[in-house]
């Protein structure tokens, strides 16, 4: 591991109770040897990639990890609990823990060198090693692959009696007699037969541990039933695609990812298991049987193209269409808000740099003088317009990406293009998206001859598709979506007084019921609809400004009370709530998850009242935000600033004193002080074991 570990990263007596403090005690030997910039900013980061997924694993290890530009180069740091951390493993506490930190441009040598750690931890000999060794040092160099495993076992066993040496061995050596001897029977095949032969692929949204322990589960699992098995680790540090032979020649796949699956259509057509990445990590045998089963039962996929999509990955074959909706939907939202952020942005700042008269100025290939704020300001804002002009078909093509993977991507773009010069808008381009979609699943479940599948997904599909989706959205529903597109903005346009400031409570109840779930993406798709155009209403930026000052009460008041009235929250709480206030300026309404899991019928209703009086003040206020995202960070872009900043702080009030009035309420059981009391930390001294309440 080079020096990525030394014994000063080592804690062999981890004393914290916590998996937040155990990231906190490690990260802070990370900021001494200079490795971390910024604790709190990098511990920030650590929470944000355990909201994704726990990163607890089986056999009592827990590997907190993240990517941050607080990390000046690729640093492990690991610690050992004596009394285990839950890190959310299904088997219990994790007494391993390593803390794993790379910079936001670490080069692949160093993530190569990381996810050989990532393997190492499926190596039970490894674990036992770490385990047992009694010096910093020795752990360091075990780590780094100074010293083996047995090397190390041997120096703890020196350490003892000396006689625990020869018992030592002697089980060793009958074990590894007894492996021998296991493996014999299974090693000759049946004259003109072959090992079952799977291919896999893993995948996880850091792409610096899981991914590759999957991989070595996976392999190790497949030694052990006598299968074959090649992994491609699709991780950070890029990925080298299996040999097309190597797919060809498979029984079966095994997919345990939790990012889509680059180049899936290599797969189609095969036996296939579609899970997430613990799974891979956590039963890869059951994976490997159940692969086998299905490859028995003649149970395979489509072939490429027909059924397996980005958005189908989970697995569910119980899934409703409503569900698989969202996640089309979905699909096409998250592509083009990259596209309404850079755009949106781009012509906020031409209007602040040129002046309000920005959009008439002529185009700067004809006009641009170097020194001149205004050409300035009418660049940024013609760049930003172009952008605009993406945002319907690519939410169009998207969609038909997550319904028909790549073959959607060209009907969809189209009919979204066409959604964009006839006016349909937004409404337009999800209706394109779906038709788009639809016509190339009917077209890929149509019995093709084998001579004609070649061109299919290159000339067929596009051609017969595109077709059919011009037509429908010339001729047949384009003129009634512009309509209700232009009935709809009138509507948004109309609104005044009251209905706006009831639409902002609305919006700001909904932002703050699920905490980034499904009913909160559907208000912020609703709001980032409206400014998805090139000179969207006043209305429609005065509810994107709702909408995102809302989104950004939750994690705020919980920073605030954990703040003002501590010693109602856990320590864990109070250290998410240090988090929190970077992760609610940041519009990041996640950030209130912890404490909405722990005590959701305290947290989510006060939440959702700070949010409704933030959104209706806003309103009221006529606050506007021509950007889609960046909380604190776009204050100079925002209409009416110190109102709108009233209003977040007017919502984080009132759910900052719910939050604290209803926790206040609860009753310790009999005989117990209230949690994070003087009295309480003294009862705990003395062993008590009463529960306190809920």
């Amino acid at each position: 591991m080079s020096e990525m570990i030394t014994a000063d990263l080592v804690d062999l007596d981890l004393s914290a109770e916590s998996k937040e403090a155990a990231a906190r005690a490690l990260a802070e030997r990370m900021v001494a040897k200079g490795r971390v910039t910024d604790l709190e900013g990098f511990l920030a980061d650590v929470a944000a990639r355990e909201a994704q997924m726990p990163t607890g694993l089986d056999g009592g290890i827990g590997i907190p990890h993240c990517r941050s530009e607080h990390v000046t180069e690729p640093t492990l740091a690991f610690g050992r609990s004596p009394a285990g951390i839950d890190f959310g493993a299904a088997d219990g506490p994790a007494d391993l823990i390593f803390l794993i930190a790379a910079p936001a441009g670490a080069d692949d040598a160093h993530l190569t060198i990381l996810s050989s750690l990532a393997r190492q931890l499926m190596n039970a000999e490894f674990t036992d090693a770490l385990r047992a060794v009694s010096d910093a040092e020795t752990a360091a160099s075990l780590v780094r692959g100074d010293v083996t495993p047995a090397d190390a076992a041997e120096g703890a066993a020196a350490s003892g009696a000396g006689a625990d040496k020869d018992t030592a061995t002697a089980p060793a050596a009958a074990s590894a007699g007894a492996a021998a001897g296991s493996t014999a029977p299974e090693t000759p095949e049946p004259s003109g037969e072959r090992p079952f032969r799977i291919v896999a692929v893993t995948s996880c949204p850091t792409g610096i541990a899981h991914t590759y322990m999957a991989a070595e589960s996976l392999e190790n699992a497949g030694r052990e039933a006598g299968v074959e098995v090649a992994v491609e680790t699709q991780g950070s540090a890029g990925f080298t695609r299996l040999d097309p032979a190597v797919i060809a020649a498979a029984d079966g796949v095994v997919l345990a990812h939790d990012v889509p699956v680059r180049e899936k259509d290599r797969f189609a057509g095969k036996p296939t298991v579609d899970v997430g990445v613990k799974a891979g990590i956590n039963r890869p045998a059951e994976l490997i049987a159940e692969v086998r089963a299905k490859a028995e039962r003649g149970e395979r996929t489509a072939p490429a193209g027909a059924a397996a999509t980005p958005v189908d990955r989970a697995g569910d074959s119980t899934e409703g269409y409503g569900t698989k909706l969202r996640k089309w939907l979905m699909s096409g939202v998250s592509y083009m808000v990259p596209f309404v952020a850079a755009g949106g942005l781009l012509i906020a700042l031409g209007f602040a740099i040129g002046g309000w008269t920005v959009n008439k100025a002529p185009s700067v290939m004809d006009h641009f003088v170097w020194t001149q704020s205004d050409s300035w300001g009418a660049l940024l804002f013609q760049i930003g317009g172009m952008a605009f002009n993406f945002l319907i078909p690519v939410l169009a093509g998207y969609i038909a990406y997550g319904m028909a993977d790549r073959p959607g991507l060209v009907p969809g773009f189209v009919g979204g293009a066409i959604s964009l010069s006839i006016n349909a808008g937004f409404l337009g381009g999800l209706a394109a998206g779906l038709i788009a979609g639809g016509v190339v699943l009917a077209i890929q479940r149509v019995n093709i001859p084998a001579a004609m599948r070649g061109i299919m997904p290159v000339v067929v599909i596009p051609l017969i598709s595109s077709a059919v989706v011009g037509f429908l959205m010339f001729v047949v529903i384009g003129k009634p979506i512009a309509a209700a597109q232009k009935g709809m903005t009138d509507w948004l346009s109309g609104l005044t007084g009251t209905n706006a400031v009831l639409l902002g409570a609305l919006l700001g109840l909904m932002m703050c019921f699920d905490l980034g779930g499904p009913v909160n993406k559907v208000a912020y798709t609703f709001a980032t609809a409206g400014i998805a155009v090139a000179a969207p209403s006043d209305s429609a930026m005065k509810i994107m400004a709702a909408v995102m000052a809302a989104g950004m009460v939750p994690p705020l008041a919980m920073a605030l009370a954990t703040t003002v009235r501590g010693r109602l929250f856990t320590p864990a709480e109070r250290e998410n709530g240090k988090a929190a206030w970077v992760l609610g300026a940041s519009f990041i309404t996640e950030g209130a998850i912890p404490f909405a899991a722990a005590d959701p019928l305290r947290v989510i209703p006060s939440a959702m009242a700070g949010g409704a009086v933030t959104g209706a003040l806003s309103m009221m206020f006529g606050a506007t935000l021509r950007a889609p995202h960046g909380g604190v960070f776009v204050v100079p872009l925002i209409g009416n600033p110190f109102l709108y900043l009233l209003a977040i702080a007017a919502g984080v009030c009132v759910s900052t004193a719910l939050v604290v009035v209803l926790k206040g309420m609860r009753k310790p059981a009999q005989g117990t002080p209230a949690a994070g009391s003087a009295e309480g930390a003294a009862a705990g001294e003395k062993g008590s074991e009463q529960p306190v309440a809920a």
